[in-house]
């Protein structure tokens, strides 16, 4: 783990070097092992220089499926309340999305002082897709292969995706990750 968080800070250090405006994302930060991104803790603090190097214009992101089940409880409450999905303020996800990372001692920032200082600057949630916007991914997908839409096609795809909860069939399992190679099979 030690050589993991040397090798991660030296190549963050190394490219900021080169270029002060760099973009650093990681995904699947919820698969890290707890205590590697506390490496990155100097970089996302309050100082301008960190090891020599201006940071301050450098952009981390972060991706994580942590809360994502907590994030779709809260729509499917939205829904059941008669709330659009677009109603959903970021200050009722914010702290539910927190809890679920300090509380899971798997996650990558699990008892991080990243978490703890408040060093993120922004949580965007990514909210469960319904059928309209699916429908709207299969549109899009069509138009960027060039075909016209045909009904049977996106009905098809529509049909073919797997929706939660089981009862509502409300939202899309897999967002739109599937529409592509659902559209292919259906042509």
């Amino acid at each position: 783990m030690e050589r993991y968080k040397k090798d991660l800070k030296s190549w963050v250090q190394g490219n900021l070097t080169v270029c002060g405006r760099s973009l650093f994302l990681f995904d699947e930060v919820d698969k890290l092992a707890p205590g590697l991104m506390e490496v990155l803790r100097p970089f996302l603090g309050s100082s301008w220089v960190v090891y020599g190097t201006n940071y301050r214009k450098a952009i981390f992101i972060f991706i994580s499926n942590t809360g994502g089940e907590q994030i779709n409880q809260v729509a499917l409450e939205a829904w059941r309340s008669h709330r659009e999905r677009e109603e959903i303020h970021l200050l009722e996800l914010e702290p539910v999305i927190s809890r679920a990372v300090l509380d899971n001692p798997q996650h990558g920032f699990w008892r991080s002082g990243i978490m703890e200082e408040h060093l993120l600057d922004a949580l965007v949630p990514f909210l469960p897709l319904q059928r309209h916007h699916v429908r709207h991914c299969v549109l899009n997908e069509l138009a960027q292969l060039g075909l016209e839409p045909r009904d049977e096609v996106i009905q098809a795809v529509l049909d073919s995706t797997t929706y939660f909860p089981e009862d509502e069939q409300l939202f899309s399992s897999n967002g739109c990750k599937t529409v592509a190679s659902r559209i292919a099979f259906f042509l």
